[in-house]
Order: C-alpha cells, then structure tokens, then sequence
C-alpha cells in the first residue's frame, strides 16, 4: 500500500464519538465532515464540523445506518476517508467495500477482516487454528429451534445465547432452564434483527463469575502489530460496560504477556490492519476468546491515558499507509486509568434509557488528571432514538487507588439535570469496597443489587434543604421586588412586622421555613436548620447548621433541580400547571419511555394470568417486555406492531376477571 496524505475526512457517527474523532483530525490538519439525521440537526457534532449534510430521518436505518447516503456525501463533500467510529457502520464489511469501491479510505480494517470476526461462528473457527482457548458451545450455522435447543442441552444450563454478529449485550440472553430457551431464543433473535440486520445466533457455556479482560491491538499494512496493553471491563450491567480501567489489574506479568500475544495472533491471523480490540473471560489464570471487535472502542481513552498515544492519531495514518510508529518494546504503561460511561437512564428502574432536554449541565474541568469525552451541551435534547450514553469521564493518576480516587473526586462534580442519569449509581460503584480492592467478576452489578443504586439518606435529606433554600431564596427575591415598586404590596410568605412560616409547596415532602436576619431556619421531618447563603448564577453556597455545602441548583416553574456531590435530585412544585410525570406509574400497561411496539404477545380474547408478558417495546436498541397488572382478558391492543408509542401510552387493555369473581 503507497502512502498518501489524507485531506478531508468525514465522520460516519454521531455523539460524543464523532466529536472526539474530528479534535484529532482538525489537530493533523484535515477538513472534517459530518452527517445529521433529523434529530441531530442541532447536536453537537454539526456544530464542531466544518462541513454538515443531512443524511435522513431519525431513526438510524433510515440515516446513519445507509450506506449509499453516506457515500453519495463522502463523494458530493469531496472526502478522501471515512470514519465510522464505533457502532453504526463500523464493522459492515458491505459499507468498507463500498468505500474502496469509490476510492474513498476507510479508516478501519480491510472488509475480509471485518468480515471474518463478524461472524462469531467463523471467529471460533479462527481463533482454534490459531490455538486461542475457546469456551464450549455450539457456532455452527443451523439455527433450527428444536436443533438449538438440543445443543443447549448437551452445553448445559445455563447457557448463553448470542447474536453471531452482534455485540454492546444486544442479542444476548441469559437462559437458566430449559423451559426459558424458546422465548429467550425468539428475544436475541429479534434484538440481533433490529440492531444488526442478522438473527443467526451461538450458543456458549455461561461462565460462572469470569472478568471480561480485553487487549488492544494494533497493526498496519506492512506486517507490523504491537498490542497496547490490556483494560478490565468487568463493571457490567446488561451485559454494557460501565466503568473500564487500563490496566487490568491484579494480573502477573507472564499472564498479561500471553494474554498480549494471543491477541497479537488473532490479528495477524485476519490480516488485520488499524486499532481493533480482542475480547478475553478471565477465570483465575485462565482465559477463553470472546470475540473480536474490529473497530475502536468506546473504552480506548483509558488505552490513551497509560500509553500517551492518540489511537485516532494512529488510525488516520495507517489508513494512509504508514507504518506504526512504535515497537512491542517502546511500549510502556504509565500510571493508571477509569473511564465511567454517563448513561441518560434511571438506575433505580432497571436502567431504563430516559430522554429529554439538558437543563443544566456543569462538568469537571479537563486537565492532565481529567478528560471528558462528550457530544453534549446545557440546552440539547436526548432523543430516544439512540444509545443512551452521552459522556464519557476518564481519569489518570500514578496507580489504581490514586485514579479511583480521582474518580470519585470528578463524579461529584459532574452535574447534570433535565432527567435521571446513572452518576449517583457510578459513584457507589467507585466506592465500593470491592471495587477499591481490585476488579470484581463481570456479575458483581448484579449480585450487589439495591445496594447500588441507593441514595445515602444523609445527603438526601442536605439536598432537600438545598433545594428548600433556593426556593426560599426566589421568594425572597420576588417579594423584594414588589417590596421596591411599592411598600404596600407584598408576596404572602413573609410580613413586615413578625416572622411567619411559608411552607416549601414541594410534593411529597413537609418542608417549611422561617426568615430570619441571617438567613431562614427551615423545618423539615420535624427537625430545624439553621440555613444561610446565596444562590448566584445557579451555584448555591449554602451553610446547614454551620457547615458549608456546595451545590448547582435549577430551578423552574414546576421543579427544582439540585445536584449535590454525586446526587441528583428533582423536586416537583405543587403547582396548578404540574402534573407529576409518576402519575402514569401505576397505570396499567404504559409505555415506560418513548419507543417502538415489537411484537404483541397474547392474541387478543385471551385470559391471562397477573405477570404475564402481554407486549414488547423497543427503544434505545434494547427491548423492553410489559407484564399484565392482574388477571383478566385481553380486551385490545392500542398500538399495532411498528408504531411509534410516547412516554406513559397506554400499550393494552386487560378487563379485570378479579373484580367481577369478587362480586
């Protein structure tokens, strides 16, 4: 391959990846172009671009997932190379043929490669010639249901069904007995259509209580591949990663050495070219191939950080034809490294994705301890079409205790209101004695249960007090204003001539306080507080009883927001124009978050039991099964299978059988 200057480079992807693709390239010099679906005309991305096209409707099958649209641009802008990112077109052999069909470089492996690793049953196969250790299963090609079902039985449960060409945990399910295996079967197939055009799927052993170990791997078209140490990805729930660390630890050298050159085997067993990642379950000092993920990863910035090289940098250049510029031997981990991913979803109802609008949003600053790689600014919208990540937060220090203290350092200073996100859940992670002593197994998310998403009540209740002091403040504030215009006119709350209590009209919540010279002292579960401070710009300085907290605080006509350390809280006013988004809560049936009707599961006339799955809803690339409130008939579905459905949406109807035996 000759070596050419790349110019202009267009970025296939969206989000927090496509601004963190076009800082490297707009440092190396090259035009950068981005594409936009109808939802991100306004994103982040389109802004940092220096050229934008519209690619097409929301949904990424009619936009960022075609492929002749990103090339009729990639031609139309004048574009020498592509990026893909990760996710989308990143690993569609089809979409890096076209590329080279058009002259155009794609800044990935060759499609072969892609290819021969995006079938995981072809992988297998792979990595046994290359005398890789592989977990037991079935990979072969007959997807028959009888036929899966019998190979389970031979695996032994439980057993794990994946998508042959999926990943992200989308197509994945988890099957304990034998009589789950049809359903769980019908599920990963349906998940594996929707996000990767494929229903073939595997069928592994589960392993009990392994980490999820990977290496970075990185090769050019000369022959040459160096892997760039390790990262441990054990922190999972749903089968996502949430917190990643580079290195893994708790690993001897001679482990992470073979571990290093296996991966290196993979790749030159594929030809590979550019930055790619090699998937390991570690079982103690044993570990099995998992797949191969032909594409940067969301985790490479902790890669970065101990190594001091820019993979983005990397990849543009061996696109160009280049060589790699460092040796196996010039390559040195320096220090330590976590990423935690912010997901725009609510821990505390099963991580279910939310959408909405950025109210406020305050971040730590960047520095030589901390990066922030994101796609979002106060004032965006999160649609509900897309994965739910929207920042990722990396640290850097001299070793593992160091940097998960930095960790939690930024967490509480990453502030974000508009709707739930996983932050408080993130930080119990980092603070979690297990996690302090080393990487837990990849069930250990799971096993912790409540434990991790529950909020200190401490700082719940300082955060109410927070929030009742801002509104007091505005009160105050309001009611000086029409102090100035006249002496006469004056808010109810607070008299001339003695104190009087105003109560803080939050929902759910008996909070009252009193002006005094200083400040307010503010009655809350029948206790007092001595409250003083300011609110300016949004930041509260606020002294409870004596002692000084800080706090961003957003207040609005109907809520107040207030993010305190890692906890973020919304407090509903009671207000004539309110209407608590948890009144649709006990509703039967309702859609829990904006998405798409996948499949009715009962036919309608049919009684049924109370648990009972009833119907299944898709949104952000994960699907989501509603269960009847009570035994009854199903008298009717509202929406048919492909219709879009909104937040609180009644799905079905069950007449209730319960009632009418009772009487």
């Amino acid at each position: 391959m000759n070596t050419h200057t790349l110019k202009k480079i267009l970025i296939a992807n969206r989000g927090e990846i496509a601004c963190r693709i076009m800082r490297t390239a707009k440092q190396m010099g090259l035009i950068t172009v981005a594409v936009y679906s109808d939802a991100d005309k306004h994103a982040q991305h389109v802004k940092m671009a220096d050229e934008a096209y519209h690619v097409g409707p929301a949904p990424s099958k009619d936009s960022y997932l075609v492929t002749d649209k990103i090339i009729h641009i990639a031609k139309t802008s004048g574009a020498d190379c592509i990026h893909p990112g990760y996710g989308f077109l990143s690993e569609n052999s089809e979409f890096a043929k076209a590329c080279e069909a058009n002259n155009i470089a794609f800044i990935g492996p060759l499609a072969s490669s892609i290819e021969a690793m995006g079938s995981k049953t072809r992988a297998k196969e792979i990595m046994a010639a290359a005398n890789v250790p592989l977990v037991p299963g079935y990979y072969g090609d007959n997807q028959d249901p009888t036929f899966l079902q019998s190979e389970a039985e031979k695996i032994g449960y439980p057993v794990l069904i994946k998508a042959a060409f999926g990943g992200g945990g989308k197509g994945m399910r988890v099957v304990e007995q034998a009589k789950d295996f049809i359903s769980a079967l019908e599920g990963a197939q349906r998940e594996a259509i929707a996000g990767f055009g494929n229903d073939l799927v595997l069928l592994e052993r589960y392993v009990n209580q392994p980490r999820h170990v990977e290496v970075q791997v990185f090769a050019d078209n000369h022959g040459n591949c160096v892997y760039l140490g390790d990262r441990d990805c054990s922190l999972q729930r749903r089968h996502q990663k949430v917190i990643e660390e580079a290195p893994a630890p708790g690993l001897s050298d001679a482990l992470r050495k073979e571990m290093g050159e296996a991966a290196v085997r993979c790749a030159l067993a594929i030809n590979y070219r550019g930055a790619g990642t090699v998937e390991f379950l570690l079982c103690g000092d044993e570990f099995f191939f998992m797949e191969m993920n032909t594409r940067l990863q969301v985790e490479h910035p902790v890669t970065e950080m101990v190594t001091g090289v820019d993979l983005v940098n990397w990849q543009i250049n061996i696109a160009a034809g280049q060589t790699l510029p460092l040796t196996q031997s010039d390559i040195q981990l320096q220090g330590h490294s976590f990423e935690a991913r912010i997901y725009a979803e609510d821990p505390s109802n099963e991580f279910i994705p939310c959408s909405g609008v950025i109210e406020s949003l305050n971040t730590p600053l960047n520095n030589e301890f901390v990066r922030i790689d994101t796609g979002i600014a106060q004032g965006d919208e999160i649609s509900p079409y897309y994965d739910p990540m929207i920042a990722k937060l990396i640290v850097h220090d001299d070793d593992r205790e160091q940097a998960l203290g930095r960790l939690r350092q930024a967490l509480e200073q990453f502030h974000l209101a508009g709707f739930s996100t996983n932050i408080g859940f993130l930080h119990n992670l980092a603070s979690h004695p297990r996690f302090a002593e080393g990487a837990p197994s990849t069930h250990f998310i799971a096993e912790q249960g409540d434990a991790l998403v529950s909020v200190d009540s401490a700082a719940l209740e300082k955060a109410q007090l927070i929030a009742a002091f801002a509104y007091l403040e505005t009160l105050s504030a309001k009611n000086e204003a029409v102090q100035s215009a006249s002496p006469w006119q004056q808010l109810s709350g607070f008299t001339l001539n003695a104190p009087q209590k105003v109560d803080v009209p939050f929902k759910d919540l008996t909070i009252s306080g009193v002006k005094t010279k200083t400040g307010y002292v503010v009655t809350h579960n029948e206790k007092s507080f001595d409250i003083a401070g300011s609110v300016n710009q949004n930041v509260c300085n606020v002294f409870i009883d004596g002692e000084k907290f800080t706090a961003h605080v957003s207040h609005f006509d109907s809520s107040i927001s207030v993010m305190f350390a890692s906890l973020q809280i919304k407090l509903a006013l009671n207000t004539k124009h309110y209407i608590s988004s948890h009144e649709n809560d006990a509703l039967p049936l309702a859609a829990p978050l904006n998405g798409t009707v996948v499949k009715h599961l009962v036919d309608v006339g049919s009684t049924i039991t109370k648990g009972d799955a009833v119907v299944i809803i898709e949104a952000m690339k994960m699907e989501y099964t509603l269960n009847a409130p009570h035994d009854g008939i199903l008298q009717s579905y509202c929406f048919d299978e492909g219709e879009l459905v909104s937040h609180g949406a009644l799905l079905a109807i069950v007449e209730d059988t319960t009632a009418q035996e009772a009487s």
